[in-house]
């Protein structure tokens, strides 16, 4: 028995060893990780509503140049979409709270699959997407998709309100009831 006992607790070391390596625990990490998109994603130029999960810029991309060019705004209107062109002005709604806003793509993201918009940080708080939350089901509506000939394709939600016939205010106008004033 003896000459055993050293094997035995050599086996237990190693059998820890492996039990706990360092590839086990990647492995779970990466089974907790959200999936990472790759790819080009072909340009949605339909203006139509879509549905899917927002989440917002997070600190280390503040200041820091987005797809157009401009510094990353945390105060801004912006947003980061992988399909809408750059440019596309949109309303995003929290399905959740029903709260709304308007935002301008101007960067390319999010790379998180099942999400189809990065919003900045004022705007996530607006519809009520907090550090808690962190990511939420919305409601994104483009409202004006710039077009690569130049020419811009209304969403469906500026098309009715551009057909909206305006109705006159009754304040200045003139009765159609005679006066019946005494003389």
């Amino acid at each position: 028995m003896r000459r055993f006992g050293g094997a035995i607790s050599l086996l237990f070391i190693v059998g820890l060893g492996v039990a706990f390596s360092p590839a086990d625990a990647a492995k779970a990490q990466q089974r907790d990780a959200p999936q990472r998109v790759t790819g080009l994603p072909k340009p949605d130029l339909s203006a139509r509503k879509r549905l899917g999960k927002a989440s917002f810029y997070a600190r280390q991309f503040f200041g820091k140049t987005m797809a157009n060019g401009a510094p990353m705004n945390p105060r801004g209107n912006n947003a980061a979409s992988r399909t809408l062109p750059l440019g596309t002005v949109a309303k995003v709604t929290n399905v959740a709270t029903g709260k709304s806003a308007i935002i301008k793509i101007e960067d390319r993201g999010p790379y998180i699959k099942g999400r189809i918009i990065d919003l900045s940080p004022s705007t996530a708080h607006k519809i009520g997407i907090t550090k808690r939350i962190g990511v939420a089901k919305v409601v994104v509506a483009p409202l004006a998709v710039p077009l690569p000939d130049g020419t811009v394709k209304l969403g469906r939600p500026a098309r009715e309100q551009r057909e909206t016939p305006r109705v006159a205010s009754n304040v200045h106008r003139r009765s159609a009831a005679p006066s019946l004033a005494l003389r």
